[in-house]
């Protein structure tokens, strides 16, 4: 390897990873007739609640969809990615000019650590359940209609849900 590259790469090894924020979940008392897997999310309260079975559920605080972003529904869990690439949809840069096309896959990336695609009919809505690398980017009203956890707390419910898993959004 050249030297200009293996010092390029050791630059690289040496940047410090965004912040993964604190853990705003915890397990609390959640009377359901959905099955154990399901994710309820409660938009007016910036709450999800993981569906964990015996009248149990993992609740995160998340950011929502601020006014005329936020949508209701039922969706499926379609697919998952870890660290995932982000191309804004063409809507989001008309309104935002100065985002980018595309930002590859990595730990700047603004879906942060985790992202869960959220899929109606089998089409993807464009909409995810993703991670932050702001910490203090959790707990309002102010995305484009995804819903936003910290980094720590997105990676724990990628752990936990399924291909498939259903996602009801009230």
């Amino acid at each position: 390897m050249p030297a200009d590259v293996a010092e390029a790469a050791q630059k690289r090894k040496r940047i410090p990873l965004p912040p993964m924020g604190p853990s705003l979940r915890s397990t609390v008392t959640f009377a359901t007739v959905e099955k154990p897997g399901t994710i309820v999310i409660r938009k007016d309260e910036r709450l999800l609640y993981y569906v964990a079975g015996d009248g149990q559920a993992v609740r995160y605080k998340i950011s929502v969809g601020r006014e005329g972003f936020s949508w209701i529904g039922v969706a499926k869990v379609g697919a998952k990615q870890e660290w995932p690439h982000w191309r804004p949809p063409s809507e989001m840069r008309t309104r935002q000019p100065d985002l980018p096309e595309f930002v590859p896959a990595g730990p700047y990336n603004p879906l942060g650590a985790r992202a869960l695609y959220l899929f109606m009919n089998g089409r993807d809505t464009l909409f995810r359940i993703h991670g932050t690398n702001d910490p203090g980017g959790v707990g309002f009203d102010g995305t484009s209609g995804c819903f936003r956890l910290t980094n720590t707390d997105v990676i724990d419910l990628y752990e936990r849900v399924s291909l498939g898993s259903k996602v009801i959004v009230q």
